[in-house]
């Protein structure tokens, strides 16, 4: 009888290892999302009632912030939807 104790050395798979370059989730204030996505402040938020755009976090009582990846993502989307229209 025999034991496994050398698990690793056996081919085992090891635990994915993030690269060095990936980055964290970068979260965005208001003013770099309009920019962003060419939108003013009440349209920004009349299209989140709807569900047409990305939800924003709240970080505290007057602190808003989207995630870059959700708003990059939606403009994306824009660009798709407007790319199969032509």
């Amino acid at each position: 009888m025999t034991t496994n104790s050398n698990t690793a050395e056996e081919g085992a798979a090891a635990p994915a290892i993030e690269p060095a370059s990936a980055q964290p989730p970068r979260l965005l204030r208001l003013p770099e999302v309009m920019n962003r996505v060419g939108l003013r402040r009440s349209a920004i938020y009349q299209r989140m009632s709807e569900g047409r755009f990305p939800k924003c976090r709240t970080l505290g009582a007057k602190c808003s912030v989207w995630v870059e990846a959700e708003i990059n993502a939606w403009i994306d989307g824009i660009v798709r939807s407007s790319n199969q229209a032509d």
